[in-house]
């Protein structure tokens, strides 16, 4: 996943892996294609997109005052370069994920708990620091070994302790079992580890989980998560989250959860809108995601989204932070104040 630094669902019980598999072609052959569609229609014509949010009308999510474009923002003013300042808030006043650190994340959580308390809010938190994280490849990393991430996770459970709370549960973990970029020796102990740390999230009474389903550039056929999403605990999450760092326009993203939704008996999702304002660059795919240019900001983080699948729209990926070192990029997960300016003077809302 490149870089580091999405209300309730109602649960129901998950079929398991043979009944899913069983109902499968039934349940998908009816639905839409899952490939990008065309533009959002104006938001002013539900449920076919969100209802209009931003600075004006407050999401329910904490706003830090100390991220990097906060900071950007207050620098820029201080250079006297108000115009700049004035576009990038439309990243600094806006919701975006804590990534939580892989070393010991309470102090962070504990003291964004605390402000967001203070303000009303709720915490929107990225736990990603599953074993063999990202296929062993840039950003690799990840806890040491099952016990190691079991502590962590159990760390991240007491920073949030009784606050308000929506953690996003390992961006593409489960997408890497399917698509093969994890060993095959692996799948059952990352699988044992997700379905173990939903559990340990879920005691929290005010902590919601959304497990990471991908998006539908990277699974083109839904179904084949569907097990995978099983043994994870799905049926005890809150719901799945879709489009983590990536590209893909609004459209597209509630297409592909519906099918998932339907095979998973009505569980709700959450998708990542923060850099899909044009959509994925054409191109190869592995290229086309990595600091594309000519991208914008997309739909504000809200919980009005205007379809009573989508529990709320999100900026999961900061807006601003690298993917890497391509295109002139800095280290993936670092902020880039030229590129955030140009998300934030692309947007369109």
């Amino acid at each position: 996943m490149p870089g580091r630094r999405r209300t309730a669902a109602r649960r129901h019980p998950l079929p398991t892996a043979l009944a899913a598999a069983t109902g499968l072609a039934l349940l998908l052959a009816a639905a839409p294609g899952c490939g990008p569609a065309p533009k959002a229609r104006p938001q002013s014509a539900p449920p076919e997109g969100p209802v209009a949010a931003g600075p004006a009308q407050e999401s329910p999510f904490w706003v830090d005052p100390r991220s990097d474009a906060a900071r950007q923002v207050a620098a820029w003013e201080a250079q006297g370069r108000n115009s700049d300042a004035q576009v990038l808030r439309r990243i600094s006043d806006r919701p975006m994920a804590l990534w939580v650190s892989a070393g010991d994340p309470g102090p962070e959580i504990r003291r964004a708990r605390a402000a967001a308390r203070a303000a009303g809010r709720t915490l929107l938190l990225a736990a990603h620091n599953i074993p063999y994280r990202d296929c062993g490849q840039h950003p690799a990393g990840g806890a040491r070994d099952a016990a190691a991430y079991r502590k962590w996770i159990g760390a991240v459970a007491d920073g949030i302790g009784d606050g308000k709370a929506l953690v996003i549960l390992e961006p593409d973990a489960v997408p890497h079992v399917v698509d093969g970029c994890t060993p095959a020796d692996r799948h059952d102990e990352r699988l044992r580890l997700l379905s173990e740390a939903v559990d340990r999230l879920k005691r929290n009474k005010n902590t919601k989980v959304y497990l990471d389903a991908g998006n539908p550039a990277r699974i083109p056929d839904p179904a084949k998560l569907v097990e995978p999403l099983d043994r994870a605990g799905l049926a005890r999450a809150d719901g799945f989250s879709l489009n983590v760092s990536d590209f893909q326009p609004d459209e597209a993203g509630r297409a592909y959860g519906a099918r998932i939704s339907r095979a998973t008996r009505g569980k709700h999702f959450v998708i990542d809108t923060s850099r899909n304002g044009d959509g994925p660059l054409d191109g190869d795919r592995g290229q086309a995601r990595c600091n594309p240019p000519g991208r914008s900001l997309g739909t504000p983080p809200t919980d009005r989204t205007g379809d009573p699948l989508v529990d709320a729209y999100l900026w999961i990926k900061r807006p601003g932070e690298s993917d890497g070192t391509c295109r002139g990029g800095p280290a993936a997960g670092r902020w880039w104040p030229d590129y955030a300016l140009g998300l934030a003077r692309r947007a369109k809302e």
